[in-house]
């Protein structure tokens, strides 16, 4: 939620190392204002992993939980999506923090947070999210009388977009600010130097870079506001009734205005369509907007989700908001975030959670379902194989595709996709082969199988005596918080080439073998590794977490 007021305290900053020394604490002639926190091990007690492994995802959206499909008889969904890890939020001054914004590139995410309520505190994370089995948090910065509602990162500096009180500030001439902070590799650096810029408006509610610019909108009675992207120096600014989302897609610019809807500008800043929006978006929420082709997608609180055709106008079609049936009580089901990947729609659909759509052949979406999440989705950035999810004061969840690398597709390029049961049995005949990226109750084989690609599997993988697994790619098995086992049975094979993740514990019978394929192999046990007499363990693998 964005408030109509946020405290910001004075620009005379003065800096003390405190009793970590790696913890910069920067202070004015007021009170304590920010504060960085760079010591990994303090960091590191932020990153949770209770809820990590394969995700279901409820695709029998009623809200009679009693009338679902048993798991067993259903069919093997598309994406094997797992739960990496959850940042938790930052605690600060007894208070947990609210996650607001995500902004991904390649190899980290950052993460604006806020608070609910008439206390005013908020914080920025860097996350490095480069290796998929081990997110790190490595830096952190708390602002004391500040909320953050909006992040970017570009080119060294990380950019921020809030509120402060004007009234006792003795920097902030208006109450909606921006500010540049840069970092060195993974860390901020350089607190005492950050820029500030400020515009009309009770709080600015989202930015975005384009080229040597910076542009921020701020809420009710706000203004759409030009920077020089260096010294944030003001260029131009428009007036608006009350700027919810900024979205860029190539030259276009999108703003959604709650009052006026999307009004959509050129490279120039002139405008070239209006698309109005009647919903009420609600008082003082962020709606966040999102690009695909020609095609913008719209937030549009209890109605779910709008797609417009972006030269036109036009509605193609709205997303309704599912039901999450895990929930007893889901609270306020609003659609505040969308997101495209590929051919997917994610709508983060605050108290009815994380729902996921995909593209049909007519060009239109179908719902998939609801991802096994904790919390209120406030907030999604997805790019690539990731989607970042703010959850509210259930903080950051790292969840990733696992689609199956070209190579991976190329080498089984001649296998049949499977389309089968989540529960893959193999008899003791048979000799089975698959391609394809799915997720699965169980696997239990008696005979030989062999799977490529990316799959999640939610409960126990047995390998029956005598039987043979192989597998060329990724797979992850359990939850965390569910543990699950792989059983290789008395003198059966376990073949491995890729990454192999068990949230369980991987048992080796009497004469089970286990091998390694190749160079680039990786095993991530979170239980124990059990071994009988005579096991056989070959090939090279890393150990992730030396359970061997």
């Amino acid at each position: 939620m964005l408030k109509n007021r946020c405290l910001f305290l004075g620009a005379t900053i003065m800096f003390l190392m405190s009793c970590s020394d790696e913890t910069i604490v920067y202070q004015d002639t007021f009170a304590e204002d920010i504060s960085v926190e760079n010591n990994e091990a303090v960091l590191q007690q932020s990153i949770s992993i209770t809820n990590a492994g394969a995700l279901e995802i409820f695709d029998d959206i009623s809200a009679n939980r009693s009338a679902f499909k048993s798991s067993n008889e259903a069919l093997a969904g598309d994406y094997p999506l797992t739960q990496i890890a959850q940042i938790n939020p930052p605690v600060h001054k007894g208070l947990i923090l609210t996650s607001t914004h995500v902004f991904v590139t390649e190899d980290y995410a950052y993460v604006s947070y806020n608070t609910v309520g008439e206390t005013y505190l908020g914080a920025v994370d860097i996350i490095r999210i480069s290796n998929p089995i081990n997110p790190r948090l490595t830096s952190r910065l708390l602002y004391n009388d500040a909320d953050i509602n909006s992040v970017r990162y570009d080119d060294g500096y990380v950019y921020i977009a809030g509120g402060v009180d004007a009234e006792i500030s003795n920097l902030a001439s208006e109450n909606s600010f921006v500010a540049k902070i840069r970092v060195k590799k993974d860390k901020f650096y350089d607190i005492a130097e950050i820029s500030y810029g400020f515009q009309v408006g009770q709080n600015a509610t989202d930015l975005v870079i384009d080229g040597d610019k910076v542009l921020v909108s701020s809420g009710a009675e706000g203004v759409l506001a030009t920077y020089d992207k260096t010294t944030l120096t003001k260029i131009s600014e428009q007036p608006f009734s009350d700027l919810r989302s900024l979205a860029k897609n190539g030259s276009q610019l999108a703003v959604l205005d709650a009052v006026m809807g999307v009004s959509i500008f050129d490279q120039n800043n002139q405008p070239i369509l209006q698309i109005p929006i009647t919903t009420d978006l609600g008082m003082a929420s962020k709606k966040s907007l999102d690009f695909k082709n020609n095609r913008i997608v719209v937030p549009e609180a209890y109605r779910g989700a709008g797609i417009y055709n972006a030269s036109t106008g036009n509605l193609l079609e709205y997303l309704e908001i599912p039901t999450n049936p895990i929930l007893e009580n889901p609270g306020d089901k609003t659609t505040n975030a969308v997101g495209f990947n590929e051919d997917v729609i994610l709508m983060a659909n605050g108290g009815a959670g994380l729902c996921l759509s995909e593209e049909l052949p007519d060009g239109s979406f179908g719902v998939v379902g609801i991802l096994e999440l904790e919390g209120s989705m406030n907030f999604l950035a997805t790019k690539g194989d990731y989607i970042i999810a703010a959850s509210g004061t259930k903080g950051v969840q790292i969840i990733k595709f696992n689609r199956p690398s070209p190579s991976l597709v190329d080498r089984c390029r001649d296998l049949p996709e499977y389309e089968g049961s989540s529960k893959l049995i193999v008899l003791t005949s048979e000799n089975r082969a698959y391609s394809g990226s799915k997720n699965l109750n169980n696997i239990n084989i008696s005979g030989s199988l062999l799977l490529c690609g990316s799959w999640t599997v939610r409960n126990k993988v047995d390998i029956r005596e005598r039987g043979t697994f192989e597998m060329n790619g990724m797979i992850t098995v359990g939850r965390n918080n569910r543990r699950r086992d792989i059983v290789v049975d008395k003198n059966a094979v376990l073949r491995i080439e890729g990454d192999l993740t068990i949230y369980g514990d991987l048992i080796l019978k009497e004469g089970a073998t286990l091998e390694f394929i190749g160079d680039n192999n990786n095993v991530n046990i979170f239980g124990e590794v059990e071994m009988e007499d005579n096991v056989t363990v070959t090939g090279t693998f890393e150990d992730i977490r030396s359970k061997f």
